[in-house]
């Protein structure tokens, strides 16, 4: 790793920004996507139990494999679940019992210990010139920075009171722009009366196991799409986040881990988690902590609040899922302003590829979708073509595929 080592002892004052930075992560990842898994837990007809095992299996073993992964690499590792295989799953699981989605989900598990085991991955990660990751990241963050001033148009107040809020404190304070945002926001959304913690109850959950079933017709319509939707669309991306900010991780133990972690909560209900994207990047920037020797703090804290959530199940999640759409949009793409910004920079940076960069950078903010797969993929695939074409690296890359050299690694920024 090129990020350099931590100091003996941390301060009080080293815990505020990296905290926030978790807590912001998983209140996007919440109040954004998590509906996704109640609409595919309708779709299933599934219990309020199964519906809350499945909330308590995935929310424990995100935290447990986030706040353990950042500690043991000393770098903010932050996991979480396939948001793309839970939008998949929301149609799929019409086509399948329960008990055979969780087989599906045990051998898309044990797909991803064997690919971590195997160190392939990691090889193929590395060989992504820099310019090209920086610019999938940019074009992967992108449609986050617009909703946060898209925002404007639905909810003038809130989003515009936000974004002022932000444009202040970075002139005059800059470390407590995104805290300030965050707490000026949820107490200007309580005193409006427009997050009613009144009949919250907190309950604890309790896991339901369920016995797997295993078939060709689930291997086929479940395991294998889930696999490979979660491969190109959360781990290719996630991987770039963390080299795209100086964190030079191997890959294997990380798709290890959190297969591990998906294969012994899957009978829970557990999908798939795997390494965040966009949820890493709020913690993996200079908003999370000015030295990227302590944002691992970030990662930590992340997986308690995670695991916090797990315990308590379907009740916390719905209070973040009650928050306002706007609030949460635009936190999340005042958070990523920082991340947005340096990856520009990264991609731009060098005139040489700086054509292929920008063709990247479109190619996955336009979010293509084909054949199943998600705008990170294509993104990736269309500026990495652009980049052989125009650089004259198409062979170059290939020999360095099957020879197992590795790209040049960057300092931390």
């Amino acid at each position: 790793m090129s990020i350099p080592a931590p100091s003996p002892s941390l301060r009080w004052s080293d815990l505020l920004h990296p905290v926030v930075a978790g807590l912001i992560s998983v209140i996007v990842n919440y109040g954004g996507t998590f509906i996704l898994v109640f609409q595919a837990a309708k779709v299933a007809g599934l219990s309020p139990e199964l519906t809350a095992s499945w909330v308590w299996s995935i929310s424990i073993g995100v935290g447990t494999t986030g706040l353990w992964l950042s500690w043991r690499y000393k770098a903010p590792i932050i996991t979480a679940w396939s948001t793309p295989a839970a939008a998949f799953l929301v149609t799929a699981l019409a086509a399948a019992s329960y008990a055979e989605a969780i087989g599906a989900y045990l051998i898309s598990a044990a797909a991803f210990v064997v690919l971590g085991l195997s160190g392939g991955f990691d090889r193929v990660i590395r060989l992504i010139p820099p310019a090209i990751a920086a610019a999938l990241l940019a074009g992967i963050l992108l449609p986050f920075g617009v909703q946060a001033f898209g925002g404007v148009g639905v909810d003038p107040l809130l989003a515009g009171l936000l974004i002022l809020t932000y444009v202040v404190l970075k002139r005059f304070t800059a470390r407590y722009a995104v805290v300030g945002i965050l707490v000026l926001g949820l107490g200007f959304l309580l005193t409006q009366g427009r997050v009613d913690l009144s009949g919250l109850e907190l309950k604890l959950a309790a896991p339901v196991f369920t016995m797997p079933a295993f078939s060709f017709k689930a291997l086929l319509s479940l395991a294998i799409p889930m696999f490979l939707i979660t491969l190109t669309g959360q781990y290719m991306p996630g991987m770039l986040v963390l080299r795209n900010d100086g964190y030079q991780v191997s890959a294997s133990p990380l798709v290890t881990v959190t297969g591990l972690g998906s294969l012994l909560m899957a009978p829970f209900g557990s999908h798939a988690f795997n390494v965040a994207a966009i949820t890493a990047a709020i913690c993996t920037g200079k908003e999370a902590h000015e030295d990227p020797s302590r944002r691992w703090i970030a990662g930590v804290a992340a997986g308690v609040f995670y695991i916090l959530i797990g315990v308590f199940g379907v009740t916390l999640a719905a209070v973040f899922m009650a928050l306002p759409a706007v609030f949460i949009t635009t936190l999340a793409g005042l958070a990523l302003l920082g991340a947005i910004g340096g990856s520009l920079a990264g991609a731009l940076s060098e005139p040489s590829s700086r054509e292929s960069a920008l063709i990247t950078f479109l190619a996955a903010a336009a979010n293509i979708q084909l054949f199943g797969i998600g705008g990170a993929f294509w993104g990736l695939v269309i500026g990495l073509i652009a980049y052989a074409a125009l650089n004259g690296g198409l062979v170059t890359w290939a020999r360095g595929l099957l020879s197992g050299r590795h790209a040049p690694e960057r300092p931390a920024r």
